[in-house]
């Protein structure tokens, strides 16, 4: 015996057995910290706005960009229209790195940039590898393929 291991598993065989569930697990958590950005530099909630203060409506780039970080980030932790979501998303955080933070500076840590850096990847990721297990488009897909006479139906216990 190994210690258990041969019972158990070996950790990355049971993190390949359960890698929907772990991608979204990670597009969960992703869509909601970038749903709580907007969420507060909206609303002034959850500490506020990073840049000090609720930008006016409609005003650039700061509105939109909370707009899209509230309503991308639900979408994504929902799972619905997640990949169309996620790119849309990354690429709002991909011109909020070159164009307000590198700048200042090459290097993310030098310019603040950061969180810009990191939900720009996140989301290409997400984009790329698709929402995993959970995800409430997947319920439209499955409907629609039944329609088509394909897949399974999708009923109400």
């Amino acid at each position: 015996m190994n210690g258990g291991t041969a019972e158990r598993g070996h950790p990355v065989e049971l993190l390949e057995r359960h890698k929907s569930h772990v991608i979204a697990l990670y597009r969960m958590v992703v869509g909601l910290l970038f749903a709580c950005h907007g969420a507060a530099t909206l609303f002034d909630v959850l500490g506020g706005p990073h840049g000090g203060h609720v930008p006016e409506v409609g005003q650039w780039p700061a509105w939109w960009a909370a707009g899209i970080q509230l309503v991308g980030g639900v979408l994504v932790v929902l799972g619905l229209g997640t990949r169309t979501a996620a790119v849309i998303c990354s690429g709002s955080m991909a011109y909020a790195y070159f164009v307000e933070h590198q700048p200042g500076a090459l290097f993310p840590i030098q310019n603040g940039g950061e969180a810009a850096a990191m939900f720009c990847w996140a989301f290409f990721l997400i984009a790329a590898l698709g929402p995993g297990a959970w995800a409430l488009g997947s319920l439209f897909t499955r409907a629609e393929r039944t329609a088509d006479g394909e897949g399974v139906r999708v009923t109400a216990a």
